[in-house]
């Protein structure tokens, strides 16, 4: 098993093999395919907090995967969630000028090459996943494809999406915001947590702590996320904040109060982190991914 680093060097160093995973797979061509994937790499290299490749690999690494095979899956994650980000930033979407620090794709390109960066990546991800290199038993690698496109489909994070689309029409109460955030959230963070035990070649019965710590996980992080878009600092943020307020859109900050929501992102912190008891020390850095979920500033 490899030994646990500390959270913050977890964090450099999964975010060094993301980068280097997609600069190896969006090798810039030299023909009119290439500001596609000018654009690809502009949203997937550099910036972001990588906690999802860094869930996926700290479970694959409770199971002895090696590296390799876990950084793969890991890459093709992180590229489910920035095809994500380049749409939902899209004018037609949530209409944003910045997304971790620098311009969205489609301002520092055009609305066109954006959909399609998006697409490209979303491709890509499935692409990778059933590849051989990811994992030599295609039992392996079906079980990773179908999970991920649960997760990312409409019964996951599009379908959350569109719930999100339809929030700022509605008044939605607190079991509806939790659904949506399962979805668009959760769905993907749990997805991470999954990968690396199906990498691990886990029965899923005896999946269950996992999954439950995915579960509190999630939501944590939305309640976190909702507490930095009222509180926390655009320039730290690295994007516009305020959005939900300004749109009209209940959360769990407008449903709950800045107390109550506090308190229940603690809380579900405390859970997840309980989850793994069963895995003693070797679950150190995933004990530490969920405190930094509820002490984050972007």
């Amino acid at each position: 098993m490899v030994a646990p680093l500390p959270l913050a060097d977890a964090l450099d160093d999964v975010a060094a093999l993301v980068d280097d995973g997609f600069d190896r797979l969006l090798q810039v061509p030299y023909d009119a395919r290439a500001d596609l994937y000018r654009a690809m790499r502009h949203a997937a290299i550099g910036g972001g907090k990588r906690l999802r490749p860094l869930l996926l690999i700290a479970v694959a690494d409770l199971f002895a995967v090696p590296r390799e095979r876990a950084v793969r899956a890991a890459t093709a994650l992180e590229a489910i969630h920035v095809y994500s980000l380049i749409h939902d930033d899209l004018p037609a979407m949530d209409d944003d000028d910045l997304r971790r620090g620098k311009p969205t794709v489609h301002k520092a390109f055009d609305e066109a090459t954006a959909i399609l960066a998006g697409d490209c990546l979303h491709a890509l991800a499935f692409e990778v996943l059933a590849d051989p290199a990811t994992h030599p038993d295609p039992h392996v690698r079906a079980e990773l494809l179908l999970d991920l496109a649960r997760a990312a489909g409409p019964s996951g994070m599009a379908g959350g999406q569109m719930m999100d689309l339809r929030a700022g029409d509605s008044r939605f109460d607190l079991g509806t915001v939790t659904r949506l955030q399962q979805m668009k959230t959760g769905a993907l963070i749990s997805a991470s947590v999954e990968a690396g035990a199906i990498l691990g070649r886990v029965p899923a019965g005896e999946r269950v702590h996992l999954r439950g710590y995915a579960h509190d996980l999630g939501l944590a992080f939305q309640i976190a996320d909702d507490l930095l878009d009222a509180e926390g600092d655009e320039q730290v943020a690295g994007k516009k904040l305020r959005k939900d307020g300004e749109a009209g859109k209940e959360t769990f900050l407008s449903l709950l109060g800045v107390e109550r929501a506090r308190a229940q992102c603690r809380m579900l912190v405390e859970q997840a982190v309980d989850h793994l008891a069963p895995y003693g020390e070797s679950a150190a850095l995933l004990c530490a991914v969920a405190r930094f979920v509820e002490e984050r500033d972007r």
